[in-house]
């Protein structure tokens, strides 16, 4: 809205010292950051005590791990102020026209209720179980239904899906060899080592594939040739199992203090240099990856994230004064993944979120592996002591705070890895 604002008035003659630093996308995205911080720390503690006086109190299993019962009644629902601390300063800084921005703030808001009825219905359990004067003892089924949460990630995935590939102004621009014709319409040409580059723009969903020659391909070429007119319902059933996993693996990893939160920070902090780079056409010329015109105002919203992140495991680091619930790690999971596609980097996604995979990996393994087992021996084995991974530390004696630094440490090296190659291809 500021950024609406100061362009409205300098339209109209009117010009307020420094207004014109928002014009440049860099100086918005620290702002970004540094208001999303200043949210977070700032109410992040009025929320906690608001919490507290409301008895929105975390409820534990009994799972014989180290350090669970200190973190009974600890608030939970704190992802509510990481939700503001990225809605805030996107509203606020980023050019609410561009189709990017308002998919994002839409993603945020959708999975932020979800994530929320989820925690209300749990709490409203434990709440009817103390009025009852029953011992109340936490399950899965307290809160919505997985098939509801689902439901929900499928209609997001499907959204999603259908903006990137229907709307009219979503554009990639690659790289044309040859002089191009009249048909592919507006063209850029630059000049590299005495050599005229062209660049048009497409509608083809491309993605970028680390080293392979040709870097990119097509959804379509997926599919027999009399099928590829339907590329579009691959591409969304694509994008919505992306949506769905990378989701479920940010809520499964949320479970120990600031384990998910970090993790989410460091990954952002990864999409914040694919969105800037391939937003920005001089870096996407050098790199050699796809130019996406107006992607550059994503990185305000990923910056507003990446501070809200850090801000809340202000709180949320060991030992945790609150949990973020399913409001949060639903929340960031799901964004996590819809920029992931926006940004055309659906492949590295195994590997700059390694962290979600592998706690996702060791749900399904010991699941399977258990009912595998029993059907054939009489009794569930395990690969796992517990799962998810995280868990299976635990176990063995590691203390919570030393897992989740090498967890973090091992996303940086994630990350660092997914940064390289775009430099290798």
């Amino acid at each position: 809205m500021l950024y609406h604002l100061f362009h409205w008035l300098e339209s109209k003659g009117f010009h307020f010292p420094g207004s014109g630093a928002f014009a440049f996308i860099t100086f918005r995205v620290l702002l970004a950051v540094l208001l999303s911080l200043f949210i977070t720390t700032v109410f992040g503690k009025r929320l906690i005590r608001f919490l507290q006086k409301a008895q929105i109190g975390e409820s534990v299993r009994e799972l014989g791990l180290a350090g669970e019962q200190q973190k009974k009644g600890t608030p939970t629902m704190g992802g509510i102020i990481i939700i503001l601390a990225i809605l805030i300063p996107t509203l606020l800084l980023a050019d609410l026209t561009k189709v990017y921005v308002r998919l994002m703030i839409f993603c945020t808001i959708w999975l932020g209720f979800i994530g929320f009825i989820d925690d209300y219905l749990k709490i409203r359990a434990k709440k009817i179980a103390q009025a009852q004067g029953v011992a109340y003892k936490k399950s899965d089924r307290d809160g919505l239904a997985g098939w509801f949460k689902v439901f929900g990630q499928l209609a997001l995935g499907i959204t999603v899906g259908c903006t990137l590939w229907f709307n009219g102004n979503v554009q990639t621009w690659r790289e044309f060899q040859g002089r191009p014709g009249t048909a592919q319409g507006p063209v850029f040409t630059r000049e590299a080592n005495g050599k005229t580059r062209y660049y048009v723009p497409t509608k083809e969903v491309v993605t970028t594939i680390p080293f392979v020659k040709t870097h990119e391909f097509n959804y379509a070429k997926l599919l027999p040739k009399g099928l590829r007119d339907y590329a579009w319902i691959l591409y969304i059933l694509i994008v919505t199992v992306i949506i769905i996993a990378v989701s479920n693996g940010a809520n499964l990893t949320d479970g120990l203090d600031g384990l998910a939160t970090g993790t989410s920070a460091i990954v952002s902090i990864c999409l914040g240099i694919f969105a800037y780079a391939s937003g920005s056409f001089i870096f996407a010329d050098y790199l050699n990856i796809m130019y996406i015109p107006h992607l550059g105002e994503l990185s305000i919203f990923i910056g507003a994230m990446i501070g809200g992140c850090v801000g809340f495991l202000w709180y949320n680091s060991y030992p945790a004064q609150v949990f973020m619930g399913d409001t949060g790690s639903l929340t960031l999971g799901g964004l996590i993944a819809a920029l992931a596609i926006i940004v055309h980097k659906e492949l590295l996604i195994p590997i700059f979120c390694g962290v979600f995979l592998v706690e996702n990996l060791s749900v399904m393994l010991q699941v399977v592996y258990f009912k595998y087992t029993k059907r054939k021996y009489g009794e569930g084995r395990r690969i796992f002591l517990m799962s998810p991974l995280h868990h299976h530390y635990q176990k063995k004696g590691y203390h919570e705070a030393k897992i989740v630094t090498r967890f973090w440490i091992v996303t940086i090296l994630c990350v660092v890895f997914a940064i390289v190659t775009l430099k290798l291809r």
